[in-house]
């Protein structure tokens, strides 16, 4: 009773606002009505292996994607995103990654739990964020990935292993790469501390955003080699 009452007093001080415009929210959730709308969330049809959307015209055979039909060996064995990485994301992201919005990784740590569903479902033992490179977490003073992690790992009952996965290779922002030179850019920039701790582990790996994947390619390679069972990718938004 007395929990009720003092949430009621705090949010009369404090009001609960949206996360993305900032209007005080009358309704229980982290979005106003208008700002959950215009959330593009990624729905099937998608390629049933890397998670890509697909249109009526890509939906027969065995539900994959064209990459996917051409590509014989993937570091992956599933990927999945929440979101559609355009105007109406973008902002609610990047205020998380760069402006110190870190009240932001509950939501969306809740809308990447719903968006991997089926990988869930095909069992997981570990969640492990992307890292950073310690220059980059000390200038930043948090890893987005991280704190993205440690909620999903709340929202799961799963175990967060934020340690074992380095990045020791100093690189570049990928945002000032495109294509092939994206994939030069972190070629074994990661490795992993504890082995012992992957061996045999079903890893769900944790980022904000997939672009072209070479991060996160990167990083299942570094695990898979060693002794990771399976990595699936897992991330807020995608660029289709």
């Amino acid at each position: 009773m007395f929990a009720k009452f003092f949430k009621v007093v705090l949010e009369s001080v404090l009001p609960r606002r949206c996360r993305k415009c900032g209007q005080i929210l009358t309704a229980e959730g982290e979005l106003c009505e208008k700002c959950l709308q215009e959330l593009n969330f990624i729905y099937p049809p998608y390629c049933r292996k890397c998670g890509h959307p697909l249109n009526e015209s890509e939906m027969r055979g065995k539900m994959l994607c064209a990459a996917c039909l051409k590509k014989r060996r993937s570091p992956f064995r599933l990927s999945r995103s929440a979101l559609y990485y355009d105007d109406a994301s973008k902002n609610l992201i990047l205020a998380f990654k760069f402006m110190d919005k870190t009240e932001n990784a509950r939501l969306l740590a809740a809308m990447m739990k719903v968006a991997g569903e089926d990988i869930f479902a095909a069992g997981v033992d570990l969640i492990v964020p992307v890292p950073l490179h310690y220059t980059r977490l000390v200038k930043r003073r948090y890893n987005q990935s991280a704190l993205m992690a440690y909620e999903l790992g709340r929202y799961t009952s799963l175990p967060v292993d934020c340690f074992s996965l380095v990045r020791h290779k100093k690189t570049r922002p990928q945002v000032e790469f495109s294509g092939a030179e994206r994939v030069k850019n972190v070629k074994n920039a990661f490795s992993v501390d504890a082995p012992e701790k992957i061996k045999g582990k079903r890893i769900v790996l944790i980022d904000d955003v997939l672009t072209t994947g070479s991060t996160l390619r990167e990083c299942a390679f570094a695990l898979k080699k060693a002794g990771a069972r399976s990595v699936d990718t897992l991330t807020v938004a995608r660029v289709c």
